[in-house]
């Protein structure tokens, strides 16, 4: 009789001696158990202090038998390792169908067994070769559990990847036959991604049998199946369009006869939320299939009717998930329809049915999906590069009835439109008014991040004549991370007017940032202050801001007190030496005299960060003596940060200076009462002896 997979000893080699009582001579090691025996955890397992690979192997093949979890979770990750010990032959005719026949029943253990399998291409011999791993993936890609299957598919498509064509389209394509045609569910489910990717290396014949399958799915009983169908609607489409080519898409084509008929049904009313929640990524992928069709380069670069028609038939589709009764499905939209814009954007009189569309999702009843719109909205007006029809002074609602009431009278009525067409954007910004006066907060919020991304794609006339006065209330308005997200966005509006126009309404909201009860408000501010220190000006910043930025070392919360010093070295580093001089210095220098040890410890550190971005020259003389006198401070933090800071001055200071000046300091902190200021004075006398031993 052949002996079973893995009687076979998977070290040593050779069937066991059934009949031989001794299995545990000197000349042969013991023979693993079959795969049906289980091995107790609480059997004493002896392990020599120095394993060898190959007992590490056969560690690995008894923890997977094993009772304890986390142990067969171990040895299923070292699959790879286990393989390369075996070798390429007996990984194939041992190691796989011993992991087939004994599929684990813990999901830890299922999820490394399916990572791993991926992963072992090599050890089996290559592509070659990779289409024995497929039967124990195929049992993992029925399980219950979706992360198991999730990465199952992902090995299952690595390995795909791999395969010759001819293997590919034998036992690659049977698998994912049987798991399209499973009772179970959880094998079409995971068939349908895997079915998507496959399209355009199989033959003709199989296409035409896996468009069908496909389409099953789509229909499929259970709703699950036909959600995660509906997820690779769209990438079976474009593969469909890339295999076959633009014929597809005519009258009798399969994309127009078998798939957009799923877009249709997939998006009606009768289909649960999860399934309608698909819709748009898929109108997504059918825009870009169309849109290449337009701006490849080709003899027939104008679209078809038939083509025409399916936009017809398409467009509608992305117009009715703005009015879906789900408000998942309207947010989803919201979220993705910069990618339709882009995708949709080569089309002819596509954005005229779009933008409404948009508009009025920037006024939906849900704040979240207003929310999710509003951070498109610098996007969509980036993405339409064409110009649209300007708004038609009726209602969002009442506009986009008229425009999708018939798409072939929209198109025409487009076509025949001769007034003045606009930009997106200049259309999009008469909106922002509106939102700036939105209920909630969280859609101001969006709005202030975004809003002044739109002037690069106005202008500067209409920048100032339309977005300046929406911006002018945001800065006003009543909740500080509105102001805040305003103040962080500045940039984009910097670079086409300045802040002139808005410093004096700048001043009262950065005022009123930098003194928000809540702290996490006021560090982001300050994190801006370099920023807007360059936008301002160095007059209007001394003026007005230079004071805010020397109390926040005074601040309750240590984080914040920290940044200030940070800014210290920003500011100058923008405004240069002479300015530090005269505007941070002398507050430093009155707060090292502060009652408080961590005002004054605020003080060494910012003298630390202002000496790295100041002239060493003149640092020397305005900051080391500050520095040097606080080595004497009662507080042992204080001297031995003083101590740290010092070790940083190699760079900075001259021998003369260092010899004369630091040296005795540290001298004297090396003789400190306490340990801690003994040791870090220690380490930046030695620091810094190497450092100037060096220069001599």
């Amino acid at each position: 009789m052949e002996p079973r997979p893995m009687e076979i000893d998977p070290i040593d080699g050779g069937p066991k001696d059934m009949n031989n009582n001794n299995q545990y001579n000197s000349s042969v090691p013991p023979p693993l158990p079959s795969s049906s025996t289980v091995v107790s955890s609480s059997t004493p397992v002896l392990i020599p202090m120095h394993v060898s690979e190959e007992e590490d192997a056969r560690q690995a093949i008894e923890m997977l038998r094993g009772d304890d979890v986390s142990a067969r979770v171990a040895a299923a990750n070292r699959l790879e390792s286990v393989a390369t010990v075996l070798g390429e032959q007996r990984t194939r005719e041992e190691l796989l169908p011993f992991l087939t026949e004994g599929i684990d029943d813990e999901d830890e253990v299922l999820l490394a067994l399916a990572t791993s399998l991926g992963k072992m291409i090599p050890q089996v011999g290559g592509g070659m070769y990779a289409h024995t791993l497929l039967p124990p993936l195929e049992l993992l890609l029925m399980v219950e559990e979706i992360t198991v299957r999730d990465a199952a598919s992902a090995s299952a498509q690595t390995i795909a990847d791999s395969l010759p064509d001819e293997t590919f389209q034998n036992q690659y394509e049977a698998m994912l036959k049987r798991l399209a045609t499973k009772e179970w569910f959880t094998a079409r489910i995971s068939s349908a991604g895997l079915l998507a990717k496959a399209y355009p290396r199989l033959t003709p014949t199989q296409q035409q049998q896996h468009v069908l399958l496909f389409v099953r799915l789509c229909q499929d009983e259970t709703p699950m199946v036909r959600r995660v169908a509906a997820q690779h609607l769209g990438e079976m489409l474009e593969n469909v369009v890339q295999a076959v080519g633009r014929k597809s898409l005519q009258e009798e084509g399969v994309a127009a006869t078998l798939l957009i008929p799923l877009y249709e049904e997939l998006a009606s009313n009768e289909q649960p939320d999860s399934v309608r929640l698909q819709t748009t990524q898929n109108c997504v992928s059918f825009g870009r299939v169309i849109g290449a069709l337009v701006t490849t380069p080709s003899s027939e670069k104008s679209l078809t009717e038939n083509e025409l028609a399916l936009i017809q038939r398409l467009l509608p589709l992305i117009v009715a998930t703005i009015d879906d009764r789900s408000w998942r499905v309207r947010w989803t939209a919201a979220a993705k329809f910069a990618n339709v814009i882009k995708a949709y954007n080569p089309i002819p009189g596509a954005m005229d049915i779009l933008i409404p569309a948009y508009e009025k999702l920037l006024q939906d009843p849900e704040a979240e999906v207003r929310t999710a719109a509003t951070f498109n909205l610098a996007l969509v007006a980036q993405g339409c590069e064409t110009k649209v029809l300007p708004a038609m002074g009726m209602s969002t609602e009442d506009e986009m009835m008229m425009t999708t009431s018939s798409s072939t009278t929209t198109t025409t009525n487009a076509t025949n439109y001769s007034g003045e067409r606009v930009t997106s954007a200049e259309r999009l910004v008469k909106r922002v008014t509106s939102l700036t006066e939105d209920d909630s907060e969280h859609v101001r919020a969006a709005l202030a991040m975004v809003a002044t991304e739109l002037a690069p794609i106005l202008g500067k006339d209409a920048t100032i004549t339309h977005l300046v006065p929406p911006i002018l209330l945001l800065l006003r308005d009543a909740a500080s991370e509105v102001r805040l997200n305003l103040i962080s966005s500045l940039e984009s509006l910097n670079k086409v007017i300045g802040v002139d126009l808005l410093s004096q309404s700048l001043l009262p909201a950065i005022l009123d940032l930098a003194h928000d009860g809540k702290w996490r408000i006021r560090l982001a501010i300050i994190q801006q202050i370099p920023l807007l220190a360059k936008q301002l000006g160095q007059d209007f910043f001394t003026d007005k801001l230079s004071s805010i930025c020397v109390a926040w070392l005074g601040d309750d919360i240590a984080t914040i007190r920290n940044a200030a010093t940070t800014n210290l070295k920003e500011l100058t580093l923008l405004f240069g030496t002479e300015w530090a001089c005269y505007n941070l210095i002398p507050p430093i220098d009155d707060i090292r005299h502060n009652s408080s040890y961590l005002r004054r410890l605020t003080a060494v550190q910012g003298c630390a960060q202002m000496m790295d971005a100041m002239d060493p020259a003149i640092a020397q003389v305005e900051l080391l003596p500050i520095l040097l006198e606080m080595a004497i401070d009662p507080v042992p933090n204080i001297r031995f940060n003083v101590a740290q800071s010092l070790g940083n001055l190699g760079s900075i200071c001259d021998l003369m200076t260092y010899e004369q000046q630091i040296l005795p300091v540290l001298s004297l902190l090396q003789e400190d009462l306490d340990r801690d200021v003994r040791f870090y004075a220690d380490k930046a006398s030695a620091k810094l002896e190497e450092e100037y031993a060096s220069k001599k």
